[in-house]
């Protein structure tokens, strides 16, 4: 919530700012009396009765004048239609400039690290500073269309300063310090709380803001009532980057803010460092670096490959996660589901949630849906056939079926790999290994890695991979089994066939196949395959399948009966129901 000051500040600083920076560069010498006179005059006038309205720099005034009230209706849609579609446009092109903010403010560099024992290793930092971008070039972003507005009204009334200007910068900036500031209190969930990441900086910038509403009370209505004079524009122009400094500052702890000692200390889950109150630790200087230059910019940097460890230990938490609530999924949906989860979960900027209100609004699709579906179509190594290459000449090799289930206590679990189309005179051999999902090799499987040989005439083979057993209750594991490095055997062919373009096999999909092992240790937990079943009253008989997971020791009886909801019991709608399910020993449906 930091950013949420940033806005007001920048819109005062840059409207007024370039808007006189562009009167002076075109030499307006306005006379203080002369145009207060004026100025005054037309307030007058402006409160006794009607005026006509100017021609607006796009859409001209529409002739004849006193219309009819059908002729009033109609003109009113056609301005309105007129104003959303522009209103679209320039939010289009706005949002086209934020994206482009984004991939600059996003640009890193790599460092190489000196560690206390001397071995140096290489990590990636921010080039922009956060506060700085935010400041800078995300408020110039967000605020275009507003700058763009005040510009058009200048150089649209003779360079002579109008009512759009202030009021675009007093509604935005309220805007964003009343009603946005009071939605992201709202939202916050009971029972949770937010916390400001850069107080010092939300200080400085929330000080800011206050000074921009009365620095513009006093150049509108005290030092020259209803004018704006080059002095005060080019001032508020220099309250721009000191703004920008000072928050730098107390961003960088640099001058003052060195000397408000803070005490860190490492927490060992996360591998973060925690600020608490206390005594100025050693090794830890409080410029927001520490002596061995472990910690730069206010963020840790990992040296020991920690933060890798535990980045892999979430995704891999996130996927056990979707498995259990999505098995029917292969691998390849459930990554693109962790990137999803993944990238909705990052923070992000004040760019990234104005393009996706855009994208939103017109229609355009979820941003972050789409990079997942990408970022998964890059992880993974499908050669999918191609729609032109006759499939009559290749052989695709994959598993069939690609989801197993076991128990625990099966000792091992056998895979088919299937050869479909193609030549099947050719001998073919494609690689196998077991990759870790929620379940861990050497603990709950046994790491196998193979090759499968599909002689000439063979059109399936199987392998097997050993499951461990314990007596330690668990959840249901999963783990994935991928084909790679496929090779085909050559051996004499007619000559057209032997310059073929295509290849002789391929990889198709499923060429990864996930186990699911059944825990045995415990009684299990009972459900229903489907929450809600919808059948044809003509139907007779429905049946319903019950399923056991986490879990399939001993003999368990499950009693039954049916609960009137719309429908009536008593043969009315159905016929009452009830008894008892007896699940046997490693009995799972």
């Amino acid at each position: 919530m930091a950013w949420l000051s940033l806005q007001p500040v920048t819109s005062a600083f840059l409207h007024f700012g370039l808007v006189t920076f562009v009167l002076f560069l075109h030499g307006l010498q306005v006379d203080a009396g002369l145009t207060g006179d004026s100025t005054s005059s037309v307030q007058n006038s402006s409160c006794s009765g009607s005026f006509d309205c100017k021609e607006g720099v796009i859409l001209p005034i529409w002739y004849p004048e006193n219309p009819s009230l059908g002729d009033k209706i109609a003109r009113v849609i056609v301005y309105f239609v007129a104003l959303i579609y522009m209103f679209l446009g320039v939010s289009i092109i706005a949002d086209r400039f934020m994206a482009s903010i984004e991939v600059i403010t996003s640009q890193e560099k790599e460092i190489t690290i000196k560690k206390p024992n001397g071995e140096t290793t290489t990590t990636t930092i921010r080039i922009w500073n956060e506060t700085v971008s935010n400041l800078t070039l995300m408020a110039l972003g967000s605020s275009a269309p507003e700058i763009l507005l005040s510009l058009i009204e200048v150089c649209g009334h003779g360079f002579i300063a109008g009512d759009l200007g202030p009021s675009t910068i007093v509604g935005s900036a309220a805007f964003n310090m009343f009603i946005i500031i009071a939605i992201c209190v709202y939202v916050i969930p009971d029972g949770e709380t937010r916390k400001i990441k850069h107080l010092r900086v939300f200080f400085v910038t929330a000080a800011w803001s206050i000074f921009a509403y009365i620095w513009l009370y006093m150049i509108l209505a005290v030092f020259s009532p209803g004018v704006v004079q080059v002095w005060e524009g080019l001032l508020t122009l220099f309250f721009f980057p000191l703004c920008v400094l000072l928050a730098w500052i107390a961003d960088r702890r640099l001058l003052f803010y060195k000397y408000m000692h803070k005490k860190y200390r490492t927490d060992k889950h996360r591998g973060i460092i925690i600020e608490t109150e206390g005594d100025h630790p050693k090794g830890i200087e409080m410029d927001g670096k520490m002596m061995n230059s472990h910690f730069l910019d206010g963020n840790l940097v990992t040296v020991d490959g920690t933060e890798v460890d535990e980045s892999r230990k979430e995704m891999i938490r996130i996927l056990k996660d979707l498995k259990q609530k999505h098995p029917e999924k292969d691998l390849d949906q459930l990554v693109e589901m962790a990137n999803y989860y993944a990238l909705s979960h990052q923070q992000k900027s004040r760019a990234f949630y104005r393009i996706q209100a855009t994208r939103m609004m017109t229609g355009a699709g979820n941003i972050l849906k789409k990079h997942a579906a990408e970022q998964a179509k890059k992880s993974t190594s499908l050669h999918e056939v191609q729609p032109d290459e006759p499939e009559e000449f290749i052989s695709k090799i994959y598993f069939d079926p690609c989801s197993y289930q076991c128990l625990e206590n099966c000792g091992a679990v056998l895979l088919t790999v299937v050869r479909k189309g193609g030549d099947m005179s050719k001998t073919i051999y494609v690689d196998y290994k077991t990759e870790d999902g929620s379940a861990n090799a050497g603990a709950d499987y046994e790491f196998t890695e193979g090759t499968v040989v599909l002689k000439s005439g063979e059109t399936q083979k199987e392998f097997s991979v050993g499951i461990i057993d314990d007596d330690i209750f668990e959840e249901d594991e999963h783990f994935f089994v991928r084909l790679s490095n496929l090779r085909v055997v050559e051996s004499e062919e007619p000559p057209e066939l032997s310059n073929s373009p295509y290849p002789k096999a391929i990889l198709a999909s499923p060429c990864v196949a996930t186990v699911t092992i059944l825990d045995d240790d415990h009684a299990g937990i009972f459900t229903f395959e489907c929450d809600v079943i919808h059948v044809s009253e003509s139907i007779g008989v429905m049946e319903v399948k019950v399923l056991r997971t986490s879990g399939a020791r001993g003999t368990v009886i499950v009693p039954f009966r049916t609960v009137e909801g719309t429908a009536k019991g008593g043969g009315e709608d159905f016929e009452d129901t009830y008894g008892e399910l007896e699940f046997k020993n490693d009995e799972t449906v």
